[in-house]
């Protein structure tokens, strides 16, 4: 047994360890088959206003100018699947991924776990860790390493457990057994698209960021426009419309990180005390949380957006 071979088992059983649901890993190289894709999807605009996703286009595709002599990305998934919901079924939703406490955090700590475990356990390696805080192409690789493909709503897909989990990353300087990219299972079934309400899966395993709910209530600073009222569904941050439909996700089980957990008090908040939100509340509900990256004024607006759109029930 090739060292390796013994090296990537390692890694794998410690990552299980530390909670990740899937390991996997790929050589480091240049993304040749998805960098025309990704330069023609800028060039569409379908970015919107997230003008960071053009920059650094060359590092988006080569992990080797992100870690000098990177030799391997490994590449990790962790379960937020939860059953809970909130129980007022008028009130504006959150997303299921913010229900808890800012995932940054909480799986950077892990990966650094994992970083030092390598470099103590198994030998000196010179790496950096990556939650959803660089230029990659976090599905490209997850793909690559084998442990999903990536469904025609641009997720990444599990067979295993859906798609309901964060995708993250170790690139190091140390060479290891590789594996095998998995192949699609999305068949014929097109239920994610079918459900977009606002049509933003232009074609399979193309998204237009530009009309996704979750760029209209995260991403987008300016006012959300007019002709989009009556199309959120009411989603106010986020959108888990296309992974609800998904029928790999019946496959989901509830994650085993207790700070994923939603509070009672979250998940309690009626419509009519969302549209009553104070910017102390606020405060108080999401100090940990992904969601004040909106800032009180952001989920204010958009939750004005969609009652506007239906002043009487809430309903959608």
């Amino acid at each position: 047994m090739t060292y390796q071979k013994v090296y990537a088992r390692l890694i794998k059983d410690k990552a299980k360890e530390l909670g990740f649901s899937a390991c996997g890993i790929a050589k480091a190289e240049f993304l040749e088959q998805e960098a025309p894709v990704l330069e023609q999807w800028l060039k569409s605009g379908m970015h919107g206003q997230m003008a960071y996703m053009a920059n650094h286009f060359d590092k988006r595709l080569d992990p080797r100018l992100l870690v000098d002599g990177a030799k391997s990305v490994i590449s990790l998934l962790f379960n937020y699947y939860t059953p809970l919901t909130q129980t007022d079924k008028t009130a504006p939703i959150i997303s299921k991924y913010a229900y808890g406490e800012d995932y940054h955090q909480v799986i950077k700590e892990k990966l650094k776990h994992l970083l030092f475990y390598i470099q103590t356990e198994i030998t000196e390696v010179n790496g950096r860790a990556f939650v959803d805080s660089a230029p990659i192409l976090e599905r490209a690789w997850a793909q690559r390493s084998g442990i999903g493909w990536i469904g025609k709503n641009a997720n990444l897909i599990n067979k295993g457990s859906g798609s309901f989990y964060f995708i993250c990353e170790l690139i190091i300087d140390l060479e290891l057994e590789y594996d095998t990219p998995t192949t699609d299972h999305c068949g014929t079934c097109t239920a994610c698209m079918d459900a977009c309400p606002t049509k933003a899966i232009i074609k399979p395993g193309v998204v237009d960021g530009s009309k996704c709910i979750s760029y209209f209530t995260i991403e987008l600073k300016d006012s959300i426009p007019q002709e989009m009222k009556g199309t959120f569904e009411n989603r106010m941050f986020g959108c888990d419309i296309c992974q609800d439909v998904c029928p790999w996700n019946r496959f989901s089980r509830k994650h085993g990180e207790p700070k994923f957990d939603p509070s009672a008090e979250l998940l309690e908040m009626t419509k009519q005390e969302w549209i009553e939100l104070t910017e102390e509340v606020f405060n108080k509900l999401f100090n940990k949380s992904a969601v004040k990256r909106t800032k009180y004024n952001g989920l204010k607006r958009n939750i004005d957006f969609i009652i506007s759109a239906y002043p009487n029930t809430g309903n959608t």
